[in-house]
């Protein structure tokens, strides 16, 4: 049974092989063939010297209970499909429209949800040459088009989104660092805008614009430095996450244009961000190959992950798996197998209740709860990657009496060992138990971390650096530097670990380390003069800003499989599958465990010549 599992996976055979499946505590997510979306002529791409391959989804609710459409941009062209998804085979023959542009690509595009429905549609696209259209697939009009003349910005569109909860407003990022709020009720200018200014802060400012009549755009931000390379909404529609080429991600409070906090990159600029569905977390990827966790409400960084072998190109987190548990501590008293069946069901628990029962839980509840926040990446080293971020990442910090702490060490050290490296629910509380209560058994349970939670390293490290933020409220630069330098002193013992981890795994890390890897810091100092911005890179190493590997949870991904022959551009997580697109234009869709359902017995009896145009 094992060995067929192996072979079906490709474990036995060489690295580079592309995985058309794998496997998680959900079950087994399964690649389908015939639910690949391409040009019609489904020949690949030459990708060189083009935009990366996007894809936009928005459902129009029409009777026919097949709503979903799908929108994608392959070099020069623009493709609007009906998106079957788990379903039915891809029908490439009939694109619902398809565009081709001269002289310019479109690089971004975003459908408005509110508007949407079975006879019209608002799709934004942005382009390589600045402009953004505004255009309906549906009835095949393109109404307007903004920045026409490029007076506004001249560089390219590197992000597009709807205002969430409106009906005429979209926000614009740009190449140049700059980002722009329109109406699409109003025209721009003749001549380029005159601006003036709204507010001013650290590394941003914004201005509104100067003229007799309302026009666009109504704001121009000024982010950072250099391109601001994607932004993105919290789910509420209140803040705005910003990441730029500088390395640094900056949260706004967007209606009253004033920023919430920031965040350093290892090294390199930040190129993809998302938002937890309950809006506490956010996750950003980029140039330093690491996944970083951040969280909003203490403004710092509570983890990082280390899976992909190059730039990370999207962030996303899956609403569906991430799951509250509210319920008594689970009985451990049966077998493995009955274990892992325990948790296979709890994982498969993907209400959509998500973030109402996100928000339930508080510090003050005294209840045990299990909290499991799953996100995903790709990157240009063609692999996905899967992460699970559990409850000892997230509350180390929180006080916890004494009785409580022991109690749950001894929950912890019940299961079979075996069994502990499965689980990511409620017995992996006793690592964050322990940081925040700083007992002297922590060496004792750093065996039983699970792997895709912290290295054992961090633990204690994490529980001075909170205490010091909670001390300083918030903190800020000051209290950064106080905080590394406790860490630096306890990071000397937990570095031993570390180490000993990078002897075992030597061979593998090797040839990461040109990369990223587990860089010492005189590697990385050289490495951070390269970086040019106006913040000195040595002077935020070791501060809340971006705090020293050791000094953070280092997350390891549960699956890492080479999905894509070319650099992986999108993930999308939705209800049945989740999708992926490569740079030579191919769009996949991975079934969710037991939802590949009536299209796997299709693609059995018929060939798969079917469905090639």
């Amino acid at each position: 049974m094992l060995i067929s599992k192996m072979a079906a996976e490709g474990g036995g055979k060489e690295m580079n092989e592309i995985k058309t499946q794998f496997t998680t505590r959900e079950g087994v997510y399964k690649l389908l063939t015939h639910s690949e979306y391409s040009r019609p002529n489904r020949v690949p791409f030459n990708s060189q010297g083009s935009n990366p391959v996007k894809v936009s989804f928005v459902n129009v609710n029409d009777q026919s209970g097949n709503g979903d459409r799908i929108c994608f941009n392959v070099g020069r062209e623009l493709y609007f499909y009906i998106y079957k998804g788990v379903r039915k085979a891809a029908d490439l023959s009939k694109p619902i429209d398809k565009r081709i542009y001269k002289g310019t690509q479109p690089t971004c595009h975003d459908f408005n949800h509110l508007t949407a429905t079975a006879e019209s549609v608002s799709l934004l696209v942005g382009f390589s040459a600045g402009q953004v259209q505004l255009i309906d697939p549906i009835k095949k009009e393109t109404s307007k088009l903004f920045n026409e003349e490029r007076l506004i910005d001249k560089s390219r569109v590197t992000c597009v989104k709807w205002v969430p909860g409106s009906e005429s407003l979209f926000l614009v990022s740009h190449a140049s660092g700059n980002m722009y709020l329109y109406n699409v009720e109003h025209t721009c200018g003749t001549t380029a805008p005159h601006y003036q200014l709204l507010k001013q802060g650290e590394n941003y400012s914004v201005h509104t614009c100067k003229s007799k009549s309302t026009r666009n755009p109504l704001l121009k931000w000024t982010v950072g430095e250099g391109a601001l390379n994607e932004f993105a909404f919290s789910p509420d529609g209140k803040f705005l996450a910003c990441v730029s080429q500088d390395g640094f991600l900056r949260v706004f409070n967007f209606d009253a244009v004033e920023l919430h906090g920031t965040m350093k990159s290892y090294f390199g600029g930040l190129l993809c961000v998302c938002w937890s569905p309950d809006g506490k977390y956010i996750v950003a990827g980029g140039e330093d190959d690491l996944v970083t966790v951040w969280s909003f409400l203490d403004c710092r960084v509570i983890a990082r992950g280390h899976g992909h072998k190059s730039w990370v190109s999207v962030v996303a987190f899956d609403h569906y798996t991430t799951s509250v548990e509210e319920s008594d501590p689970m009985e451990f008293s049966g077998s493995d197998e009955d274990f892992q069946d325990q948790m296979i069901h709890f994982g498969r628990d993907r209400a959509n209740s998500t973030q109402s029962r996100l928000s339930k839980r508080n510090s003050t509840d005294s209840r045990p709860v299990s909290v499991t926040y799953r996100f995903g990446s790709v990157g240009q080293d063609t692999q996905l990657c899967l992460w699970d971020l559990t409850e000892d990442i997230l509350f180390p910090h929180l006080p916890l009496s004494r009785t409580r702490t022991h109690t749950n060490v001894m929950n912890a050290t019940s299961p079979p060992a075996g069994a502990t490296i499965i689980t990511n629910t409620s017995s992996n509380t006793t690592n964050g138990n322990n940081s925040g209560a700083n007992t002297p058994g922590i060496n004792s349970l750093a065996t039983t971390l699970p792997r895709s939670n912290s290295l054992p390293h961090s633990a204690a490290t994490t529980a001075t650096a909170n205490n010091t933020n909670k001390a300083s409220s918030g903190g800020g630069i000051g209290s950064g530097i106080m905080d590394s330098a406790i860490a630096t002193g306890v990071s000397k013992f937990a570095t031993l670990s570390l180490h000993d981890r990078k002897e075992r795994h030597h061979e593998k890390d090797h040839k990461r380390n040109h990369s990223m890897g587990h860089i010492s810091s005189k590697s990385s100092d050289k490495l951070n003069l390269l970086t040019k911005t106006k913040t000195d890179p040595a002077k935020t190493l070791g501060t809340l800003l971006c705090p020293r590997m050791e000094d953070v949870p280092l997350l390891e991904p549960l699956i890492c499989k080479k999905i894509a022959h070319e650099r992986l551009t999108v993930l999308i997580f939705l209800e049945d599958c989740l999708v992926t697109a490569c740079q030579e234009g191919f769009i996949c869709t991975w079934a969710r465990p037991g939802k590949v359902g009536l299209l796997s017995s299709q693609n059995q009896a018929s060939s798969p010549s079917g469905t090639v145009v």
